[in-house]
């Protein structure tokens, strides 16, 4: 008996693939003929990119200077400041260092010929073993701060919270930093009996011999003046009781030294106070120091220059054109009355509006990628040349900015096409879809609103897809100005691009049910 053979796919399912590739090229036909829309989409090409380079040709405000273009890299090659005041000897192997604080106070500069008293919240004096003398190192610390108490930080990003409470004469706190291979623990006592564990830090192939030992540093002082929001210099001094050493210590005397030959991006030295340390008695040491052992966070204010996403400013400009063609794209249809015949050829409605979704983004996200392929090693090798800093980001975020800045050209020219189906008027949709999206835009990062009501624009508006093009990072434990205008978005790069695609599709939709519920 011969075997059943197994039934054939269904027809419909083939010709109805075939059905919508036919479709699909035909509206990609359609509009490589139409010369006006393929010089419109060059012309958004260009436009991103000669406004993004001339956007950043100018010096970058709050840069300070062609002679300091690198920053240091941490261990996961992301760009830090590294800058303390550093009472060290050499450790060799296994050891600990135990300390007790007693007290830390600090200065900052008013702008007014005055000193204002008191340290800083993010001001730090501790204890930190750290792999070399070399800004970007790798290291551990334990210490405590101007206002949010002990806490283990190690390699530049990681951040762990102690008990809370501010160090005094009559509250003294007792830091210990045990050493076994690449792992260390940070613990804290408040009478160097009773130890309470804050971390644990693991340095992979952190070097036998390190240097460690006593620091202090603080980063400047945030004040709000007329013009905003800025920064002046402030200094922080740990006083410190004998140090506690076991294990394989240096039998050298401590030296002092200025890591990073300066207080960095992140902080400066008062006109009346320098870094050193000097001897007390009983074995102590009194350690001053600026600066900041952190992340570099982003924004003019804290002199770094450019980021990534300064060089796609013109993005915004391009867009103008990618939202006007892709409008066109279907209402052009209408105007001249072409839709009827391309029903009549395909009655399926549903899919020619997917087909010309599908060009009208395809064209545009080509269009996004390359303007961004082009203009971010452009505007990195300008901006280098006339020595200007540029923020470091990884190969991988590089490659999601080039991308994303893709698919929010794609989103919008869908959202665009959606919303020139639903209202069927060019003019009408061109600037419905430039208000939602490039206006609240431009309203947000530029200053003029205030910084809650521009995080609002950026998180319920279309606008909320330019997120995907950031690339500054944001730190709590990091002093800085987190807001649009400094290139800070309220939701992550992929959240912001989805409200964005939350719009098209919603726009796409109604688009749909209407083209099946009215003649067109």
């Amino acid at each position: 008996m011969t075997a059943a053979l197994p039934p054939h796919p269904p027809a419909t399912s083939h010709a109805e693939r075939g059905g919508f590739l036919r479709t699909l090229h035909a509206e990609w036909t359609k509009w490589r003929t139409v010369r006006g829309w393929v010089l419109a989409m060059a012309g958004a090409l260009l436009v991103t990119i000669v406004v993004g380079l001339l956007g950043t040709a100018a010096p970058a405000p709050g840069d300070r200077g062609a002679d300091s273009v690198a920053y240091p890299k941490g261990p996961g090659g992301g760009a830090v400041n590294d800058s303390f005041y550093f009472v060290h000897k050499a450790l060799t192997g296994d050891g600990t260092l135990a300390v007790p604080l007693r007290s830390l106070t600090g200065a900052a500069d008013t702008g007014t010929g005055k000193t204002a008293q008191g340290a800083q919240p993010w001001a730090k004096a501790g204890i930190i073993v750290k792999e070399s003398l070399t800004p970007g190192s790798s290291y551990a610390a334990v210490m405590t701060t101007g206002g949010h108490g002990v806490r283990m930080q190690y390699d530049y990003t990681h951040d762990r919270a102690g008990p809370s409470g501010k160090v005094s004469q009559e509250s003294p706190r007792w830091l210990r930093l045990v050493r076994s291979g690449d792992s260390l623990t940070g613990s804290t006592s408040t009478d160097g009996s009773r130890w309470t564990t804050v971390g644990h830090a693991k340095l992979p192939g952190l070097a036998r011999t390190v240097q460690a030992g006593l620091f202090a540093t603080s980063p400047e002082a945030m004040q709000d003046t007329a013009a905003g929001t800025g920064f002046s210099p402030a200094v922080a001094t740990g006083a410190f009781g004998r140090p506690d050493l076991t294990g394989g210590w240096s039998q050298s005397a401590w030296s002092g030294i200025q890591v990073g030959g300066d207080a960095g991006t992140s902080g400066s030295y008062t006109n009346t106070t320098k870094g050193g340390f000097t001897q007390t008695g009983g074995g102590g040491f009194a350690v001053t120091g600026a600066g900041d052992i952190a992340p570099v966070v982003g924004g003019p204010v804290m002199g770094v220059g450019f980021s990534v996403e300064n060089f796609l400013v013109g993005t915004f400009a391009g867009l103008i054109v990618v939202i006007a063609v892709g409008t066109v794209f279907i209402t052009g249809e209408y105007r001249r009355g072409l839709l009827r015949t391309t029903m009549a050829a395909t009655p399926l409605r549903g899919r020619v509006l997917g087909a010309k979704a599908l060009v009208a983004g395809g064209v545009a996200f080509a269009v996004g990628l390359v303007a961004a392929a082009i203009t971010i090693p452009l505007g990195e090798r300008s901006a280098h040349g006339r020595g200007f800093r540029v923020f470091p980001v990884t190969s991988a975020t590089e490659v999601r900015v080039m991308v994303g800045t893709g698919l929010l050209c794609a989103a919008a020219a869908t959202l665009a096409l959606g919303i020139g189906a639903l209202l069927r008027r060019s003019g009408t949709a061109v600037a419905l879809v430039i208000a939602s999206i490039v206006v609240p835009f431009l309203l947000a990062t530029s200053g003029v609103l205030p910084p809650g009501v521009a995080e609002w624009l950026l998180r319920v508006t279309p606008a909320a897809g330019f997120a995907v093009q950031q690339t500054l990072p944001r730190y709590a434990q990091v002093l800085s100005v987190y807001e649009p205008s400094t290139g800070y978005y309220p939701l992550a790069p992929w959240a912001g691009l989805a409200v964005l695609c939350g719009y098209a599709a919603l726009a796409f939709g109604l688009a749909v049910v209407r083209l099946h519920g009215r003649d067109v």
